[in-house]
């Protein structure tokens, strides 16, 4: 599945909210805004999609099992452990798990807090 236009919807997929921290208190201009760490994983023939954006929740991503292809851009990028991708305002992508063994992802991104 390459053709983003194409990404199914999720499936697969189980997210484990690690951490978060109020950003508010922290960084002035930052009232409502939270720091967040969250374990993903996909598993094999898992989707994590429909296509969507970052903007307004930029983050990383670090690999640390299995590999993710990520979509983006009408390009497929395969990322395994100990690789990662950052995601700006200019992401606009989805992911799937093509392997055998089930993805594990850590993703930190900015959210809001509402």
């Amino acid at each position: 599945m390459s053709d983003e236009r194409a990404a199914p919807e999720t499936t697969g997929v189980g997210v484990e909210l690690l951490a978060t921290v109020d950003l508010g208190p922290e960084i002035q201009g930052m009232e409502g805004r939270q720091l967040r760490t969250r374990r993903v994983t996909i598993e094999p023939g898992g989707v994590f999609g429909p296509v969507h954006d970052h903007r307004g929740r930029p983050g990383t991503v670090y690999v640390l099992q299995g590999t993710i292809t990520d979509h983006r851009d009408g390009i497929t990028t395969d990322y395994g452990p100990g690789l990662g991708w950052p995601e700006d305002r200019n992401t606009v992508h989805w992911l799937e798990n093509r392997g055998t063994v089930p993805a594990i992802e850590i993703s930190v991104d900015v959210v809001s807090n509402e």
